[in-house]
């Protein structure tokens, strides 16, 4: 089997092919590398002006190294084998949103360090339970969210009470899983 790609060389790729200087891009797309990127390393500590950075379809298992990357708004790491969002304090303070579907994640622990956290999409991970959900209720800015595909969600949509306890739970939501939240209140004052 042939060994993985490091950021290093994943950068130096994406360096020749985009004509720019990785550490002057505000945005970096390292995703579906073959072979595929396995680890987070210290390579991303040179992304220091980048905002959106994908890693997406890769075999990442761990959140690590971002302690670089002051200016990140957009992490994309979905369709990856990340089992925890442990290693998301170093962008706590900037991250605006953080696509994490596909991977096998089955606990939130970590995830209340995202202050400006306003977007998460997390469809198709491995959620159960909603003393996990109710963590994200920790996030003050969280808007819009993806849970579909989540065993927590698919168990309640199929009872038909997903969306009311989802937002009961989370009531600053504006969007879950794609669709518009319209409270009861709102309808009765117009």
């Amino acid at each position: 089997m042939a060994k993985s790609t490091t950021i290093k060389e994943a950068l130096v790729k994406w360096e020749e092919k985009s004509g720019q200087k990785a550490a002057e891009a505000k945005e970096v797309k390292l995703y579906a590398q073959i072979p595929p990127i396995e680890k987070m390393d210290a390579s991303l500590y040179t992304l220091v002006n980048c905002e959106k950075l994908s890693l997406s379809t890769n075999c990442i298992e761990k959140i690590a190294n971002l302690n670089g990357l002051k200016n990140l708004r957009i992490l994309s790491l979905g369709r990856n084998n990340i089992k925890n969002l442990n290693g998301l304090e170093a962008v706590g303070d900037s991250l605006e949103e953080l696509w994490i579907s596909y991977n096998q994640i089955e606990k939130l622990k970590g995830i209340n360090v995202m202050k400006k956290l306003k977007i998460l999409y997390m469809s198709n991970n491995l959620v159960k339970e909603w003393g996990e959900f109710v963590k994200l209720a920790d996030l003050p800015c969280l808007a819009d969210l993806v849970f579909v595909g989540n065993p927590l969600e698919e168990k309640h949509s199929a009872e038909g009470n997903w969306s009311e306890e989802a937002t009961r739970r989370l009531p600053k939501l504006k969007k879950l899983d794609g669709n518009p939240i319209i409270k009861q209140e709102e309808e009765e004052g117009e």
